[in-house]
C-alpha cells in the first residue's frame, strides 16, 4: 500500500477595454488553449489588448497574473498604494496586487519588492494556484527536476494531483520555465471547469472522464451514480473537486480517483488509497503486497473482453485478489478499462457483485 501525503490546506499591458467576447486576431481556434482562453474571456477573467490581439504565447508577468487571479476571485482592483516598494498606486495592477496579497494568494520577496514585470515560472504558478484552489493532496508523481528542498515542491504536487497541471513525457515538470498567457489561462480554467482537467490525463489513462456520470448496479439491487462535483461542507475547504457516489437507497460518499505514471488508485478523502492497477500493465504483476487491508492483487489477464450492461469492452485488464482467511476476505476479480476505471467486479465463483450500466 502506497501512502500519500495530505495537507490542509514584460511591462503590464492588459487593456480592460477589449470586450471579453471579442475574437482576437492572433488566437485561432486551432491554438492548443483556444477554448481555455475563450472560456476565461467570457468570464471576464482575461481580456485582450487594444490592438485586438490576445498574445497567447507571450510570457505572463506577475502583475498580469495578479489581475487574472483578482478577477477570478472577485477582488477589489481599485488602484491604490501597496506594501511593495516597486508597486506604486499608479500601476494598473496595484489594486489587484494589494488585494491578492492580502488574501494570501500571492506574496513578494524578502527585499520588500513584488517584481510586477517579472515572468511567472511554472513553479511560481503552482504556488499561486495551490492558494487559489483547495488542493489537499500531493505527492503522486516524483519529477526528476523537482526536489523536496524546492520552495514549489508541495505546490507542484498539489496542482498535478488536482489535474490543474501535468508534467512532461520525460518525467520533468520544468519548474523554472516561464508561463505564457495561454498556459496560465489553461491552469485557471482547469481549476474552474472539469472538462479542461481531462486534458491533464496521460495517454491511455484509466481515470474516469470528469464530465460524465457513471452509473453502477450492485448485487443487492442498489443503483449508484458517480459524478465529479464541488464538495460541500468541511471538505470544500480542502478539495476543489471530488467524485461523489450517490446511491438510490439514500447513502452517499466522496471518492478520490487518482493516477501517476506508476499506478491508478482510489480512496476516500484524507485516507490511505487502495492501488487498483500498476503501470506498466503486464500480466503476472503483483501489487499491494504490503497492504494492511487485504491480500496482494495480481494482474491476471490483459486485452480481456468483458460484457457489462452498459457495453462490451475488448480492452479490459483483469485483476484478481485471492481469498484470505486472515482478512476474512472471499476474493474478487475486477476489470479495469482506460477512460472508465473499474467497470465490473465478480466474486471468485463468477457471480457479479457490481457493474457499469450507464455513462452519460
Amino acid at each position: 500500500m502506497k501512502k500519500f501525503s495530505l495537507i490542509t490546506g514584460a511591462v503590464l499591458a492588459v487593456s480592460l477595454l477589449a470586450s471579453p467576447a471579442q475574437a482576437a486576431s492572433d488566437l485561432p481556434n486551432t491554438h492548443r488553449f483556444y477554448e481555455e482562453m475563450t472560456f476565461l474571456q467570457t468570464k471576464g477573467v482575461i481580456s485582450g489588448f487594444e490592438d485586438g490581439t490576445m498574445r497567447p504565447d507571450q510570457t505572463v508577468s506577475r502583475a498580469e497574473a495578479a489581475i487574472m487571479i483578482g478577477k477570478l476571485k472577485g477582488l477589489d482592483g481599485t488602484q491604490r498604494g501597496t506594501k511593495f516598494a516597486d508597486v506604486p498606486a499608479n500601476l494598473k495592477a496595484s489594486g489587484y496586487i494589494a488585494s491578492a496579497a492580502q488574501a494570501g494568494y500571492i506574496s513578494g520577496y524578502l527585499d520588500g519588492s513584488f517584481k510586477p514585470n517579472a515572468p511567472i515560472t511554472r513553479g511560481d504558478m503552482a504556488i499561486i494556484l495551490s492558494y487559489v484552489f483547495p488542493l489537499a493532496m500531493q505527492g503522486l508523481e516524483d519529477f526528476k527536476d523537482v526536489s523536496p528542498n524546492m520552495r514549489a515542491y508541495d505546490a507542484i504536487g498539489q496542482v498535478v494531483s488536482g489535474s490543474i497541471a501535468a508534467g512532461y513525457q520525460d518525467n520533468t515538470f520544468k519548474p523554472t520555465n516561464a508561463t505564457t498567457r495561454a498556459q496560465f489561462a489553461a491552469f485557471l480554467s482547469r481549476g474552474l471547469e472539469p472538462k479542461f482537467q481531462n486534458d491533464t490525463h496521460m495517454k491511455g489513462s484509466y481515470l474516469m472522464d470528469k464530465t460524465k456520470t457513471y452509473t453502477f448496479q450492485w448485487n443487492d439491487g442498489d443503483i449508484e451514480k458517480i459524478s465529479y462535483v464541488k464538495p460541500k461542507g468541511e471538505l470544500a475547504e480542502d478539495w476543489n473537486f471530488l467524485w461523489k457516489g450517490d446511491f438510490a437507497s439514500g447513502d452517499s460518499y466522496y471518492l478520490v480517483d487518482i493516477e501517476s505514471s506508476e499506478f491508478h488508485a482510489t480512496g476516500e478523502p484524507f485516507s490511505e488509497f487502495f492501488i487498483d492497477l500498476v503501470y506498466p500493465v503486464k500480466s503476472g504483476t503483483k501489487f499491494n503486497e504490503d497492504s494492511p487491508y487485504g491480500p496482494a492483487a495480481q494482474i491476471t489477464k490483459t486485452g480481456v473482453t468483458v460484457k457489462t450492461k452498459y457495453k462490451t469492452f475488448t480492452n479490459a485488464v483483469e485483476v484478481t485478489v485471492p481469498a484470505d482467511k486472515d482478512f476474512e476476505f472471499d476474493g474478487v476479480k475486477y476489470y479495469m478499462v482506460p477512460g472508465f476505471g473499474n467497470v465490473k467486479t465478480l466474486d471468485l465463483t463468477g457471480n457479479v457483485l457490481g457493474e457499469l450500466i450507464s455513462v452519460k
